[in-house]
């Protein structure tokens, strides 16, 4: 293979590939010879995301056996690897000072492609949205594929800081409501401390768009200390101008914030660029969401 090939189908520099590899397990507890040729097999597994190709169609003379990869990729997403990696890293950042925790949360979907969608599943799946918490535990119900005005998709809903850099990322099926989902976005945030004491769970501050605008919202972020950055939904300005005085003042809108919520936008058009989470091609929502937690430790190890 030419040079110029190769240099196409890799993604982490020498630098970059430093900061993963000791955080990588030796062998996942199994028994038997610790895993060899780890650089290959994740440039492999970022290869295939960032591509959207068939695994059996991985370049053999690049990455090895496609098998290989394949059961690499599906045990580090059963064990929660990439989360653990991109945990890491975000306390690094945070050690630093480079995590903005004025926080923009917001969705996006991805079509369901049929390769991903030949399961057995609930016509509506309404369980709990996938997560970093409960991945290792079960598959999520109904594989986190519903059925949207569009078709069968999958719903990313994420959590960015004020740069635009993933902190959360929970998948549901693709009709969930994303007010539903606010809260076990916001929970999702957790930032470890380098040295004692707990995770980093609160943001200074949430700003989100009209779909996450209710009272019960803005109670609930209040309650945790939040201040809320989101606008009012026309019915509810003219409930509240319908009730008169007793309706009670609008809730104060920063602006000058508001207007940085175009970071999370931002991070979802960087993401689907990655063909494979574009269109989601993978079964178990556990290898999906892998690939879009795997996007995440890259673009913080470009950071």
């Amino acid at each position: 293979m030419s040079t110029s090939a190769a240099s196409r189908q890799q993604i982490l520099s020498d630098e970059q590939w430093e900061r993963v590899a000791p955080l990588l397990p030796s062998n996942a507890g199994r028994k038997g010879h610790p895993f060899t040729n780890n650089r290959m097999i994740v440039e492999g597994i970022i290869y295939r995301a960032r591509t959207g190709i068939p695994w059996r169609d991985l370049p053999r003379d690049r990455f090895g056996p496609w098998q290989t990869v394949w059961k690499r990729h599906y045990l580090y997403a059963q064990l929660g690897v990439w989360d653990r990696i991109h945990a890491a890293l975000m306390a690094e950042a945070d050690a630093r000072g480079d995590i903005d925790w004025t926080v923009s949360v917001d969705s996006t979907i991805s079509r369901a492609h049929q390769h991903g969608t030949n399961t057995t599943r609930p016509d509506q799946p309404t369980g709990a949205g996938a997560n970093h918490r409960n991945l290792a535990v079960e598959e999520p119900d109904g594989h986190a594929v519903g059925r949207s005005r569009g078709g069968l998709s999958s719903k990313v809903h994420a959590a960015v800081d004020g740069n635009g850099m993933p902190l959360a990322i929970v998948l549901t099926g693709g009709q969930r409501n994303d007010g539903a989902m606010l809260v076990e976005v916001l929970d999702d945030i957790r930032v470890p401390r380098l040295g004692p004491g707990r995770p980093r769970t609160r943001p200074e501050a949430v700003v989100a768009d009209k779909a996450y605008s209710s009272g019960k919202t803005r109670k609930m972020l209040a309650a945790r200390g939040v201040r809320s950055v989101i606008p009012q939904k026309s019915d509810e300005i003219a409930s509240r101008q319908r009730k008169g005085s007793r309706g009670g003042r609008p809730p104060h809108l920063d602006k000058t914030t508001y207007a940085g919520r175009n970071v999370v936008e931002r991070q979802f058009s960087l993401a689907k660029q990655w063909r494979g989470i574009a269109t989601r091609y993978d079964k178990h929502a556990i290898s999906y969401r892998a690939c879009v937690v795997l996007c995440a430790v890259v673009a913080w190890l470009r950071k």
